[in-house]
C-alpha cells in the first residue's frame, strides 16, 4: 500500500471536507427539490459541489472538472473532455438515500487520465470511512481510511462461481431486464443498497462480490471514483460487453451499463450478459 501519495491524500482531505458539509445538512430539516423526474437535489449536493470544485481548482490549477451540480454545456463540455486529466465529481451520490436518511450515500471524487479511471476517493459521511485507490495497468492499490485516520489495505473477495456470489442491487429501482441474467448466473444472494459508490465500496471491502447496472440513469461521475478504488483493490469494472469505461465523452451517460466484480467473476458475468442482453 502506497503511504506517500500526496495527490491522493489531498483528494481524501477535500472529500472529507465535503462530507462534513453533507453531515451538517443531514442534521437539519432540509428540503428536497427535483431537477427532473427521479432526480432529487438538496442543499447538501450544491454546497458540497461548490466546496469540492473550489478546492480542486486551488490544489490542481488548470485541471478539468466535471461535477454533477455544475455541468458546463456545449463547447465547454467538449473542451474539458479533451483534456488528458479530468476530475469527475459526485458531491452526494445517493441523494434519494440521503433524503430517506438511511445512511447509504457517499461523496465521490474520481480522476480519469487519458480516458481511463486512474484515481478515486469515496467517503461515507455517516461512518467517517474513506476508500481511496489508484488503478493502472498493473492493478494499483487501494485502502480504507477509518474515521480515526488509520488505514488498511482493501482486497476483494475470492468467490469464483457466480452461483456462490452475493449480488448488490439498487434499493430503489432494481431493473426488471436484469432478472433473466441473474437467473442464468444462478445467483440467489441479492443485497439491496443505495448509491453506486456504496455498492462498489462493498465489493472493494469483500462484503459482496458483484454489481450489474443495465444502463440508463448513471453517469460518468457515478463510476470514475468507485472504478479506481475497485480496480486498485483487485476487482474489475467494465460495461456490459466487457469493454472498459471510456471517460473521454462526448456524453456523460453510462449508456452501456456496468459490470463490477471481484475480478474472478467478471468473464462469466460478461459472457452471460452478452447472451441475455444482446
Amino acid at each position: 500500500m502506497n503511504q506517500n501519495d500526496r495527490e491522493l491524500d489531498e483528494i481524501v482531505r477535500i472529500a472529507r471536507a465535503a462530507a462534513a458539509i453533507v453531515m451538517d445538512v443531514y442534521a437539519t430539516p432540509f428540503t428536497v427539490e427535483m431537477k427532473g423526474p427521479g432526480d432529487p437535489v438538496t442543499r447538501a449536493d450544491r454546497e458540497a459541489n461548490a466546496l469540492i470544485c473550489s478546492a480542486l481548482e486551488a490544489a490542481f490549477p488548470g485541471e478539468a472538472i466535471l461535477a454533477e451540480e455544475s455541468v458546463p454545456a456545449g463547447d465547454e463540455l467538449a473542451a474539458r473532455f479533451r483534456q488528458e486529466r479530468v476530475f469527475f465529481v459526485d458531491p452526494l451520490d445517493g441523494t434519494r438515500e440521503f433524503a430517506d436518511r438511511n445512511g447509504e450515500f457517499a461523496v465521490m471524487i474520481g480522476l480519469s487520465v487519458r480516458g481511463r479511471a486512474a484515481l478515486g476517493v469515496v467517503v461515507m459521511p455517516t461512518t467517517g470511512e474513506a476508500l481511496a485507490g489508484r488503478a493502472d495497468a498493473d492493478g494499483g492499490f487501494a485502502f480504507l481510511e477509518a474515521k480515526d485516520g488509520s488505514r488498511r489495505p482493501l482486497r476483494v473477495s475470492s468467490v469464483s462461481a457466480p452461483a456462490d456470489a452475493a449480488l448488490i442491487v439498487s434499493r430503489s429501482h432494481r431493473p426488471k431486464e436484469l432478472e433473466p441474467l441473474v437467473a442464468r448466473l444462478g445467483i440467489t444472494r441479492v443485497v439491496p443498497c443505495g448509491s453506486v459508490g456504496v455498492k462498489i465500496a462493498r465489493i472493494a471491502t469483500g462484503e459482496v462480490d458483484l454489481y450489474i447496472h443495465g444502463g440508463g440513469g448513471a453517469k460518468l461521475w457515478d463510476s470514475c471514483a468507485p472504478e479506481a478504488v475497485l480496480r486498485g483493490a483487485g476487482g474489475r469494472f467494465t460495461d456490459l460487453s466487457g469493454a472498459p469505461i471510456d471517460y473521454t465523452g462526448p456524453g456523460l451517460k453510462l449508456a452501456r451499463g456496468i459490470i463490477a466484480s471481484n475480478g474472478t467473476l467478471q468473464d462469466a458475468v460478461v459472457a452471460a450478459a452478452r447472451s441475455e442482453l444482446g
